[in-house]
């Protein structure tokens, strides 16, 4: 099993450390793009009109400018870097030494700026969204996707996937369909049920916790996620088709 995670929008930065090490990076192939990517992030955040460029607001001068200096700066594991409600909703730090070990080979992060990370991986904080576009590189989303289909396909092969990316990461690759599940979260009133983002979000950190600290095998299955799911909520599975994933939709009665 595998665990596909957004990277948080908001991103805590290491106090003290090395600079990344590039060649610990899971996925060593996409090395030359992320320096592409690298490159053209720092070149737009020195422009002075890099927030406009980079659509965020005049509170994030201060992760714009680290942008400019991301090969000095200080680098932690992935799962300190990135924090907000799915990651809060997760808590990789109150998890068990084994359940560490498992959450760093289970979950990947797929970022704009390095395309796919190993939970464990070493990176600096950085402002970036998959949905911009930069210079040399334009929009990340269809950029990183025919790389991430590459370097992922061996990596992921066998493996049941739980995708709990957003939309707009989601589009940055498309994992094989027929081992791919989707998870979705709905509210539910009367029989009505609507689509939430925050819950959204929590409920995906909660999902990814719970497959990581559950006793017994990891789901290997769309229908052993499902029962996995229904340990702590309300759930249905949709099936997929040969180009569509399998979605899990886990119902949250308001």
């Amino acid at each position: 099993m595998l665990i596909l995670l957004p990277p948080s929008e908001g991103k805590t930065p290491a106090v003290r450390g090395a600079a990344v090490d590039w060649q610990s990076l899971g996925f060593p192939a996409l090395n030359p793009y992320r320096a592409k990517v690298l490159e053209a992030l720092g070149t737009v955040s020195a422009h002075e009109d890099a927030l406009a460029l980079l659509g965020v607001g005049a509170s994030l001068s201060d992760d714009v400018r680290r942008n400019t200096r991301l090969h000095a700066e200080p680098a932690a594991p992935a799962h300190t870097i990135y924090s907000g409600v799915l990651y809060d909703a997760l808590g990789y730090r109150s998890l068990t030494p084994a359940q560490r070990r498992k959450a760093d080979e289970s979950v990947l992060v797929i970022s704009a700026l390095w395309g796919a990370l190993r939970f464990g991986d070493s990176v600096p904080a950085y402002r970036l969204s998959m949905g911009t576009a930069l210079p040399d590189v334009g929009r990340l989303a269809p950029f990183w996707k025919p790389l991430l289909a590459d370097a992922l396909g061996g990596a992921v092969e066998g493996h049941l996937l739980v995708d709990c990316r957003s939309s707009t990461y989601a589009a940055a690759w498309t994992p094989p369909p027929a081992r791919t599940v989707a998870v979705n979260v709905f509210t539910e009133t009367g029989g009505v049920r609507k689509v939430v983002s925050h819950f959204a979000k929590h409920t995906r950190g909660e999902l990814a916790r719970h497959l990581l600290v559950r006793r017994g095998k990891a789901p290997a299955s769309p229908e052993q996620l499902l029962g996995a799911a229904r340990e702590k909520w309300d759930a249905e599975l949709v099936a997929g088709s040969a180009r569509k994933p399998h979605a899990l939709n886990i119902i949250l009665q308001d």
